[in-house]
């Protein structure tokens, strides 16, 4: 694990994504939050409207953050990393539904 908060690769900071995602609830959340995003993501393709962007924001941020803040006890990463943490996002939901992650 890195000493420092700089990270050159995506490879090099996923092992801190995940160790930053710790707690079984916090995942859970995510992984909700993730799959409500998909959810709003087919809605709004679908319908059009654009209010299912931020519909799919509140889902995809509100269950991560409600993860972090009251289960891990720590600050999300995409404050720091935005786009490593979208991309840890994805990893983490996609390493979940192939059993390398436990829910």
């Amino acid at each position: 694990m890195p000493t420092t908060d700089r990270f050159t690769s995506f490879a090099e900071f996923y092992p801190f994504y995940l160790n930053e995602h710790r707690h079984p609830v916090c995942r859970r959340l995510h992984f909700v939050g993730s799959t409500l995003v998909l959810a709003c993501t087919w809605q709004l393709v679908w319908t059009g409207a654009l209010v299912w962007v931020l519909y799919g924001l509140l889902c995809g941020y509100g269950f991560a953050w409600i993860g972090h803040f009251f289960f891990e006890k720590n600050r999300p990463a995409t404050f720091r990393h935005p786009l490593y943490s979208f991309i840890g996002d994805w990893a983490m939901y996609r390493d979940i539904w192939l059993g390398r992650i436990k829910l």
